[in-house]
């Protein structure tokens, strides 16, 4: 099962200092609910693990990460990735191509085309909610990113000519397991019945 995600985020600072923040692959993984970057191969290679947690149930997945192309003077950047399930009942695969644009003197916009495909127990829920499930993971993701961005603004050095508003603490990466599987219930019910289910 394949799901197309084309998505935008604009951060308060500038293009230079976004692109610093994309081209962390490390940091940028650490945003996302559930994901971490175990091991740096080579400048371009990396191994790392990303789980969600559905109440008593654990969903693993272990797999490589490869930074394809990267333009700094363009601040454009392509990554694919590869994994599989640790208890072997799924597979999935990454192809990203991401870009930090410039807006303002202080303001950029960070755009990601991706593709993400895949099989086995996880492609079971249907293309419908791997959507949803995929949203709430980029909302998390996107919420950090953006905290990441307001730090360095506070802890840019033109802060102390004029005071900046206090940075967002960096929301730890966890994934709200029992709104997720509501949403799910929800969606379900939708798609048997036509309309969500009320009370």
């Amino acid at each position: 099962m394949k799901v197309e995600l084309d998505k935008s985020l604009t951060l308060p600072v500038a293009a230079s200092t976004g692109w610093s923040l994309v081209e962390n692959i490390e940091g940028m993984a650490s945003c996302m609910p559930g994901a971490k970057i175990t091991e740096r191969v080579d400048a371009t290679h990396y191994k790392g693990t990303i789980t969600v947690k559905l109440g008593p149930a654990t969903v693993s997945f272990k797999g490589e990460l490869e930074v394809v192309a990267i333009d700094p003077v363009a601040r454009t950047i392509h990554v694919i990735g590869k994994g599989a399930d640790t208890g072997g009942g799924s597979g999935a695969s990454l192809d990203l191509n991401a870009v930090v644009k410039e807006i303002g003197p202080d303001t950029c916009e960070l755009s990601g085309v991706s593709v993400v495909n895949v099989t086995g127990k996880v492609a079971a829920f249907g293309s419908r909610l791997m959507g949803t499930v995929t949203d709430q993971l980029l909302k998390i993701f996107f919420d950090n990113v953006l905290a990441k961005a307001q730090e360095l603004q506070a802890s840019a050095p033109t802060a102390e000519v004029t005071p900046a508003r206090a940075a967002a603490p960096v929301v730890e990466a966890k994934f709200n397991g029992l709104a997720f599987v509501w949403t799910i219930v929800k969606d379900f019910i939708a798609s048997l019945f036509g309309r969500p289910k009320t009370g």
